[in-house]
């Protein structure tokens, strides 16, 4: 069972970066497209970021674009979002996911970590 694993969540103030790290220890994730998608409380997952295994190409959803920069390390097996610029409207459970062929939606992917929460306060 393949079992994706995000850390670098906390509480931050408004403005600030956080980097956000999704790992699979013992899997290789390099042949893998990796999806961030986020839930804020009673709000609907949405997607944030993605980036291919292909080419490295990537994408970021509106609300994003601009603060947010997602990133791979295949020699460390890690895929990386930096956030800066972090608003209160920002605050969710950020999840990483693993697909073969994937883009935006949540249903492209067949694999996802436990998610990290990201907290954004003053």
């Amino acid at each position: 069972q393949v079992q994706l694993v995000e850390f670098g969540g906390g509480l931050v103030q408004p403005g600030d970066s956080l980097r956000l790290s999704c790992t699979a220890p013992g899997f290789t994730l390099d042949y893998y497209d990796i999806g961030w998608f986020r839930q804020a409380p009673g709000k609907e997952r949405e997607g944030v970021s993605y980036i291919s295994s292909r080419d490295g190409s990537t994408w970021y959803a509106d609300s994003v674009k601009g603060r947010f920069t997602i990133s791979r390390d295949n020699a460390q097996n890690t895929v990386y979002l930096h956030m800066n610029n972090l608003k209160p409207q920002d605050t969710a459970v950020y999840y990483c996911t693993a697909g073969l062929i994937a883009g935006p939606a949540w249903s492209d992917y067949n694999y996802w970590g436990q998610g990290t929460l990201v907290t954004v306060s003053s």
